[in-house]
């Protein structure tokens, strides 16, 4: 189970209307989107790497299970997914979330989507998070040293970590929603794995919203570094698994643009996408739920 997006830039206002709770968006936030997107190619890659999870999930799986996509606010839908199953001879339903630390502003609405959908009678287990999972933080701390792998031991020096997740509004953290725990976690085991002894955590790619939202936002974050001297910065998102306009967009475009406006040089490490250790991941949660 994912976000989703749109499949092309004239569903823009459909699709924001859906991740809205069906309120509409305004024309002004409308073009701006279908700015973004247009600046990634016109279309994110979300559902297609999506479906390459489960395409390579089911092959893991052979004939155990079968797997499907569901996304929350676009096609294929959650309930679209559930629908699929109603004729054939399943016995249970198993939910993976695509985000790795539990939110109620994410992987929750995830689990009602699937609950509301779900045919009378059919067990479902969903894992809830999975912040922490060995593999996860193997497959994190691979791109991070990917990343680092290819400068010198002067310009590591040089260059300081900056892991993101997606933020969420600051009244959740504040009810007791555990995803800042959950992030920060993740950050410190990857690190460790790597033996990156200091490093940032900022949010980004926060809602349109005038309450306030988890914070420092990577766009401060990315000031006060710039303040400090600091000419290199390395962003490591560690609250996606794939490359989306979050990603292709905030990341690439928009942070980048405001890090060279600065003087600063801003990378990122490569999502993980299809890497094989996430797949092995996805297997292993699959695995648990089913045991």
């Amino acid at each position: 189970m994912a976000h989703g997006t749109p499949d092309a830039l004239d569903e823009m206002e459909a699709y924001l209307t859906r991740v809205r709770g069906g309120r509409t968006p305004s024309p002004e936030l409308v073009v701006e989107m279908r700015h973004n997107y247009t600046a990634v190619g016109g279309r994110s890659p979300l559902t297609d790497i999506s479906r390459a999870h489960v395409a390579s999930l089911q092959v893991r799986l052979g004939s155990q299970a079968e797997v499907r996509l569901g996304m929350r606010t676009w096609h294929p839908f959650i309930a679209e997914a559930l629908s699929d199953i109603r004729a054939e001879n399943t016995n249970r339903v198993i939910g993976i979330p695509l985000a790795p630390q539990y939110s109620t502003f994410s992987v929750q609405k995830y689990v009602d989507a699937a609950t509301a959908a779900l045919p009378a009678g059919l067990p479902f287990t969903c894992v809830r998070s999975y912040h922490d999972h060995p593999l996860l933080v193997m497959a994190f701390a691979q791109r991070l040293a990917e990343a680092r792998v290819r400068l010198t031991p002067a310009e590591l020096e040089s260059e300081d970590v900056i892991f993101t997740a997606h933020s969420i509004p600051a009244r959740a953290a504040e009810a007791g929603d555990p995803y800042a725990d959950e992030v920060a976690a993740t950050a410190r085991r990857v690190a460790a794995e790597v033996g990156v002894t200091g490093y940032h955590l900022a949010y980004q790619s926060a809602g349109r919203t005038p309450e306030p939202w988890l914070g420092p936002d990577l766009a401060s974050v990315i000031r006060d570094r710039a303040a400090a001297g600091v000419k290199r910065l390395l962003v490591a998102p560690i609250g996606f698994v794939s490359d989306h306009v979050e990603i292709l967009f905030d990341l690439d475009v928009q942070a980048a643009g405001q890090a060279q406006a600065l003087g600063v040089a801003l990378r990122r490490t490569e999502s993980l996408n299809t890497l094989p250790c996430f797949i092995d991941l996805l297997q292993a949660l699959v695995e648990s739920q089913a045991s």
